[in-house]
């Protein structure tokens, strides 16, 4: 192992990381009066009386999630126009003084301890409604007050999420965020709380189309952590546009090639962020765009298997609900996940190895908390599973041991014809997890993992075939 090389995966998640990571497939709600004004984003003079849902039901919405397979929900307690979402005791501009006069987030915070998911907060540090928004350290008390209700009222908070939309105060003057003291209060009033896209634990994957990079490293410059390149690439008006734009730059970000010349480096992993509507909040005559399953299961795969978590925003109805359209979308992916990636044909296999290291042989790979470890001087890393039968898989599914690191550079993987081994797919980087579709048809009882380019001996806690 060469020095540099020892540099690189000395680079390790948090527990909060690999907390948040393991979520990998979560629902945002984002819901407020702008389901009663058919707006994108609010302007914050709405009247707190147009909000009335009839039929709200967040029990509807965590056991929609929990169909679709995702492990958690983040909602919009506050959106750019201001108006608030649980009983806060800083404004009246909030669901309180609303004919519904209920606070959300407690109904949802009890939803997930129902359906046994995470709950996580968005609140907009943008206030289009609040009169002290462009006058520093006031608007930042205020804001740092909200933040501590709902960091201190509804349970385990498992992300804080806060994007970089900004503008001018009532006075003319753009608000200058205080991110250390947002940060400092999260941390303390919920230290295993992950901030997200505007923080120091998660990025933004750059885009809201549901794009993903090929090579989606973690292992990346500390200089990725900067919350003003976030701000001024995000959303700053409403635009439709905005939300079906994919950047062109920025596709390698942690490259040997990529990192030469930084000499400070971070583990800061993606999450990728879109909607199963054009819309983020609701609008009727979207009921037919809701995405298809193909484009959702495309997403999944290339963001949950590919290095980053899937995001995916579900607007309820104005009165409250998920309707059929999203609902039976959700469901439809919840049973492509259970029936494509839950039988491992590997689980009884016999695996070998180029080599391993002392408690960390091949067949610790597949376990719930054990790994396969290759010895760093390894130069052919391979690792091979004889399945003992004829298999025809549909998918390969690899994870590394994060916790020593983001490893693998490149793969292959072969299967033994009865003369040869022949190449089925090849890919980058793994991390957290690796999804490949493979070719339909190819049958084998043998099969080979090649990872020919490595920082060091590879350590993989999964190798199966779906």
């Amino acid at each position: 192992m060469t020095d540099y090389e020892k540099k690189l995966v000395s680079i390790v998640p948090s527990q909060r990381q690999l907390n948040w990571q393991a979520t990998e497939f979560y629902a945002f709600i984002h819901y407020g009066v702008n389901q009663f004004t058919g707006r994108e984003w609010g302007d914050g003079k709405e009247d707190p009386a147009i909000f009335n849902p009839t039929m709200l039901n967040t029990d509807q919405w965590c056991e929609s999630f929990v169909k679709a397979g995702m492990k958690g929900v983040i909602i919009t307690a506050k959106h750019h126009d201001g108006f608030c979402l649980w009983d806060t005791k800083y404004t009246k501009h909030s669901t309180m003084y609303s004919p519904y006069g209920k606070d959300i987030v407690a109904q949802l915070a009890e939803s997930c301890k129902k359906y046994d998911i995470k709950l996580g907060m968005y609140l907009s540090p943008w206030d289009r409604h609040d009169q002290r928004y462009g006058q520093g350290k006031a608007y930042d008390d205020y804001f740092c007050n909200q933040l501590t209700e709902l960091l201190s009222n509804y349970g385990e908070i498992f992300s804080c999420w806060f994007d970089g939309a900004c503008g001018e105060g009532p006075n003319g003057k753009v608000q200058v965020y205080d991110w250390q003291r947002y940060y400092a209060l999260i941390r303390e009033l919920q230290p295993g709380a992950a901030i997200s896209v505007c923080g120091p634990d998660v990025r933004w994957c750059g885009n809201e189309a549901g794009h993903c990079r090929e090579s989606e490293w973690s292992v990346v410059p500390a200089s990725m952590v900067n919350n003003e390149a976030v701000k001024e690439s995000s959303q700053q008006t409403d635009d439709e546009e905005f939300r079906k734009r994919v950047p062109t730059d920025g596709q390698d970000l942690g490259s040997r090639n990529a990192l030469t010349g930084h000499d400070n480096l971070v583990w800061y992993p993606a999450e990728v962020n879109t909607s199963i509507r054009p819309g983020w909040f609701y609008h009727e005559h979207e009921d037919v765009k809701v995405r298809s399953l193909e484009e959702l299961t495309n997403i999944y795969i290339k963001s949950v298997g590919g290095n980053a978590t899937f995001l995916l925003n579900i607007p309820p109805h104005p009165q409250g609900y998920l309707t059929q359209y999203d609902v039976n979308r959700l469901e439809e992916l919840g049973n492509w996940i259970r029936t494509s990636l839950s039988d491992n044909m590997l689980k009884s296999s016999v695996f070998t190895a180029s080599s391993y290291e002392e408690s960390c042989e091949p067949t610790a790979i597949n376990g719930n908390d054990s790994h396969w470890k290759a010895a760093d001087n390894d130069p052919a890393i391979y690792i091979a599973a004889d399945a003992g039968c004829e298999i025809s898989p549909s998918y390969l599914v690899l994870q590394e041991e994060i916790r020593l690191g983001q490893r693998v550079e490149s793969f292959v993987l072969s299967y033994w014809d009865g003369r040869e081994w022949q190449q089925v797919v090849k890919g980058t980087v793994v991390g957290h997890k690796r999804i490949c579709p493979l070719p339909n048809g190819i049958k084998s009882a043998k099969w080979k993992l090649e990872i020919p380019e490595c920082r060091s001996g590879a350590a993989l806690k999964t190798f199966a075939l779906y």
